[in-house]
């Protein structure tokens, strides 16, 4: 019999695991592929950006998908914590823009080994290539049965199966089925920081394919034409739609447009001069072409930004590329500046969950308790990760909510006990 049985070799199962059994408490971890964090390895381009250095409040802004869930798990382990784990244990970590933390290695690898290392340490048993087939429940205890026929006996089991984005890792969304057995409810699953779909002309005839622009204002607007969310960072046009930091974090409002709207087609508006306003715009345009009138437009305003992107807004603004200032009207150095600031075009939908690289929705947080993440519905059961309906952008966000909610879950998994509920 042993104390905690967690289902599931993520970063989120591992840290269970390694949590559960600090009070030399008998622990088996299973993992259903061979090896475990394979997501971890892959994260953060195969650098692992491990956590995130922000204040509480700004880790949560960055967790749209219930992130204020996480103040309570934070107060046993947070992402001081996390920082305090790996480098109390010989990994060094770095922090770059935005507060992201990386091991000063740079290898994802290093901190897969620190993981490993701790669970052997602290005696944990792990099943490679063991697939779980079901979770059975009876009194005061649960039984694991594995696909193979082979059963295991626990006092508490902590789902942590991940997600069913990046299914190769592993996460194909065993874990709702399992929750659903005791009860739990699952929200909508979605993609998140994942690329946007897009049909428009210009995306079909590959005219901007491959052109990336920096530090953009990148907006979902909701059917009045209001701004929903706006991103200012780097986006990336590509053969289907858009991509880039800015256009993953727009990802999920397009999913969540699409079902407020209750259509397919949702714009987008992009701003290629975020730290000016309209009038700001219209001005420098102006003073470059009065300070060379005889230039064609195109030469006139080469640098102003990338040079694919300047004759595509030109076009947009129905302006000749092969005009001078002299024969361009007010109006149409008007439309010019309008369309810098808010060129809008149509997406359709994003690439689907399976290319994301997080899962939105999950299993019901109304149904964990945030202190301990035990489930409401199931005495000894706990869930922990991307299974439940918690998610961030990138930058060590779902990270950092892996480790800390795993962490949670089995630190009171295994210190659980069913007397203490009898009494």
């Amino acid at each position: 019999m042993y104390q905690t049985i967690v289902i599931g070799g993520g970063p989120s199962g591992i840290m269970a695991a390694i949590s559960a059994s600090q009070n030399h408490q008998r622990v088996l971890l299973i993992e259903k592929k061979q090896g475990l964090g394979r997501k971890l390895k892959i994260s953060g381009g195969g650098r692992c950006n491990v956590t995130n250095n922000l204040p509480y409040d700004e880790i949560i802004k960055n967790i749209p998908g219930n992130g204020k869930f996480l103040y309570s798990p934070f107060s046993l382990f947070d992402n001081q914590s996390i920082i305090r784990f790996f480098e109390s244990r010989g990994l060094k970590l770095k922090e770059e823009d935005h507060g992201r933390m990386f091991p000063v290695t740079d290898k994802s690898q290093d901190v897969l080994d620190v993981l490993i290392a701790e669970l052997q340490k602290q005696h944990v048993e792990v099943l490679e290539n063991s697939p779980v087939s079901a979770i059975t429940a009876s009194d005061n205890h649960y039984t694991v049965t594995l696909e193979n026929g082979k059963e295991y006996e626990g006092r508490t089991v902590v789902i942590a199966t991940g997600g069913t984005s990046v299914p190769h890792t592993g996460s194909t969304g065993d874990g709702y089925d399992f929750a659903k057995v005791f009860g739990h409810t699952i929200t909508d699953l979605f993609p998140t920081e994942v690329p946007i779909r897009s049909s428009e002309p210009f995306i079909r005839e590959q005219t901007l394919k491959g052109l990336s622009l920096k530090d953009v204002a990148l907006s979902v607007l909701r059917k009045n034409g209001k701004k929903r969310i706006t991103h200012q960072m780097d986006m990336l046009f590509t053969h289907f739609g858009i991509s880039g930091p800015a256009a993953l974090r727009c990802s999920q409002f397009i999913y969540k447009e699409q079902q407020q709207q209750k259509r397919q087609d949702i714009q987008m508006q992009l701003d290629v001069f975020p730290d000016m306003n309209e009038e700001e715009v219209k001005q420098k345009i102006t003073k470059l072409l009065k300070e060379q009138p005889d230039k064609i437009i195109k030469n006139a305003l080469k640098g102003i930004i990338e040079t694919r992107y300047l004759h595509f807004i030109l076009e947009q603004a129905h302006i000749d590329l092969e005009t001078t200032y002299h024969h361009l009207s007010v109006q149409q150095i008007n439309d010019l500046a309008h369309q810098f600031k808010a060129f809008t075009f149509t997406v359709n939908g994003t690439l689907p969950i399976e290319k994301a690289f997080v899962t939105g929705g999950g299993v019901s947080i109304k149904e964990i308790i945030p202190t301990t993440m035990a489930s409401k519905l199931q005495d000894g059961l706990f869930l922990c990760g991307e299974v439940l309906d918690i998610h961030g952008y990138t930058g060590g966000y779902n990270i950092t909510s892996a480790l800390v909610t795993g962490y949670v879950a089995g630190y009171y998994a295994g210190q659980f006990t069913y007397d203490s509920i009898e009494a």
